[in-house]
């Protein structure tokens, strides 16, 4: 999940590689470097801790050179420590790297019996040792970095420079992205096309098992077995602006209130509010013959995932099965014939995803992908991909990202649902128009901020919290308890509120919240009674409802917030905002880093 950028340029190379890891931080903030050719050698800065110790230390200590890589830190081995932190560097090269090698204990072991003194906890130095060593036996840059790659067994991204090849920098990816930008005499590495935006437009992707030769004005691609091979350079659609906060304190805070523009946005892709109607592109699979869909993701795509298939099942009747994708991609389950596969993700690039994908096309499945990147690796490894239009998503917990990944299979399911005949065109346009009025409605729940932000005053004294939700409702509990534990630290769980019975009802008492999705509907009484069994053994209950649902709601819980009264359709939509919102807030008063929470990364591009 680290960050890795390199650069031969005409320039210093230390402030572009500064600015290049500014737009990498989400990938991990644990610690930064960077590394520079200098008079022969390599000269190196390393700080622990956010990008800004290493902008300091860059101030007080500049850094020469016009070629250089650098690094920002999700720590795997090691902790996050300066000695631990990227690049890794001999007398002869310097590495970074994003990914994970797996072998490297065994490296590790065979090296120091040759004589090499390892100076950190890092799987990483074993790569650097090795390269080392071959250097060390006259072998010249180019084919020591393709012999050291046979060796190595994982999921990574690489990228080396060598003391006295000052316009030489080498790269490699394997299960981990990289993406090589064209200048004008200069030549630029980085994990994704967002780093090198500023610096040029032009953009070729190394596809799995590629490393790739770069020097003043020009990139050899070579595949796995050292076969040169041609790699397309596209016009990246990324934007080089700079993806600041405006006046909000937060980027969460800014990207919970893009919420309306952002499900707008994408809901026209999708939608045409003439006819009331569904669009869909073309798809891999006919929705109307496809005999069975298998949707995974990870963290809060996989909660997106979970929402849809409850409406793909009910409006279709297409049998689905949802699965967490790192447990997808070792349960190895049978697939069925004429099969396809949905998959979601924000970034593209989420390394148990992609790996499920790869199941998934192994089974005959065909692919379609919900991304937020065009360019992503996922989205070009898929037979087709539905874009979500949510922007730049800085804040490490997905907000924005998240409902628009909801409307965008809220869209699928009614155009699978009219595809199969279970939905005739009043259905559709009955759907359509509710889906259409969900960003006004989006609008109308931020301005309940205040009664919010009063609610998580009360939250946050809390150890423990409770989610409860039925239907499709649910995963958007599941979805409360993530945001809550992710930027707060308040453990939190959310229930199937018909599953307090079966267990969790033991934890309640006055000291926990209870926090209920209880809009106004078919469930409504069911769920009501689930709350009223909390209140009765002490539960604090809070809930989020309609004006129908906050009368009776009102007699026994502590707090009640009402909200657009809707369908149960776009119900999953409307109240994931609220219990993001409240995350928020929570956290903003227990003090946490809202935007980059301890131990956590945005892209997650390790196992």
């Amino acid at each position: 999940m680290c960050g890795i950028v390199g650069v031969i340029g005409r320039e210093q190379a230390a402030p572009l590689l500064l600015d290049a890891l500014r737009r990498l931080e989400y990938r991990g903030y644990d610690s930064a470097g960077i590394a520079t050719l200098l008079d022969g050698g390599i000269a190196r800065r390393r700080a622990e801790g956010k990008l800004g110790n290493l902008a300091a230390v860059l101030e007080a200590e500049p850094l020469p050179g016009t070629t250089g890589v650098g690094h920002t830190r999700w720590a795997t081995h090691g902790a996050p420590t300066e000695r631990n932190a990227h690049p890794h560097a001999t007398a002869r090269v310097a590495v970074v790297h994003n990914g994970i090698i797996e072998n490297h204990a065994e490296l590790r072991s065979e090296l120091e019996a040759k004589g090499a003194r390892f100076e950190t906890e890092t799987d990483t130095e074993t790569f650097v040792r090795l390269l080392d060593s071959l250097l060390a036996e006259g072998m010249e840059p180019i084919p020591a970095f393709a012999a050291a790659l046979k060796r190595v067994h994982g999921a990574f991204a690489l990228g080396a420079v060598f003391a006295g090849h000052p316009r030489l920098l080498l790269g490699a990816r394997q299960g981990a992205p990289l993406a090589v930008g064209f200048g004008e005499g200069e030549m630029f590495l980085g994990s994704d096309a967002l780093a090198l935006a500023p610096l040029t437009r032009r953009i070729a992707y190394l596809e799995e098992g590629d490393w790739v030769a770069l020097t003043d004005d020009a990139a050899r691609f070579f595949d796995a077995a050292d076969t040169p091979v041609e790699r397309p350079v596209v016009q990246t659609a990324v934007s080089g602006a700079v993806v600041g906060k405006g006046n909000y304190r937060h980027f969460m805070e800014k990207e919970l209130h893009e919420h309306p523009a952002v499900l707008g946005d994408t809901l026209r892709q999708y939608l045409d509010p003439k006819t009331l109607a569904v669009r869909l592109p073309r798809l891999p699979f006919d929705p109307a013959t496809v005999s069975r869909l298998t949707m995974t993701a990870c963290g809060s795509a996989f909660l997106a995932a979970h929402v849809g298939r409850y409406w793909i099942e009910k409006l279709a009747r297409i049998p689905v099965d949802a699965d967490v994708a790192s447990e997808l991609r070792y349960r190895d389950p049978p697939l069925a014939e004429g099969g396809a596969a949905i998959l979601v993700s924000q970034s593209g690039e989420t390394a148990d995803t992609m790996a499920a994908l790869k199941l998934l096309k192994e089974g005959g499945q065909k692919i379609l992908s919900i991304v937020n990147v065009p360019e992503s690796t996922m989205a070009r490894a898929s037979d087709a991909a539905l874009l979500t239009v949510a922007g730049p998503e800085i804040g490490v917990a997905s907000t924005k990202a998240f409902t628009a990944q909801l409307a965008v299979l809220a869209c699928l399911a009614v155009g699978f649902g009219r595809a199969r005949g279970q939905l005739d065109a009043t259905d559709e346009a009955r759907l359509t128009h509710a889906l259409l009025q969900v960003p006004s409605h989006a609008a109308e729940i931020l301005e309940k901020d205040a009664q919010i932000r009063a609610l998580a005053a009360e939250v946050a004294k809390a150890r423990d919290v409770l989610f409860l939700g039925r239907g499709a409702l649910y995963p958007i509990a599941l979805e409360g308890a993530l945001k809550l534990k992710e930027i707060s630290y308040i453990h939190a769980e959310g229930y199937a509120a018909g599953e307090m019975k079966h267990g969790p009802i033991a934890l309640i008492d006055k000291e926990v919240p209870v926090i209920a999705l209880c809009p106004s509907g078919p469930l409504f009484e069911k769920t009501a009674s689930n709350l009223q069994e909390a209140a009765a053994r002490g539960g604090r209950v809070m809930a989020f409802t309609d004006a129908e649902g906050a009368a009776p709601l009102r007699r026994f819980a502590e707090h009640v917030i009402e909200l657009p009264t809707v369908g149960a359709f776009s119900a999953p939509i409307l109240h994931a905002i609220p219990v993001q919102l409240l995350a928020y807030h929570v956290a903003v008063l227990k003090g946490t880093d809202v935007d980059q929470p301890r131990n956590l990364a945005k892209s997650v591009t390790v196992e």
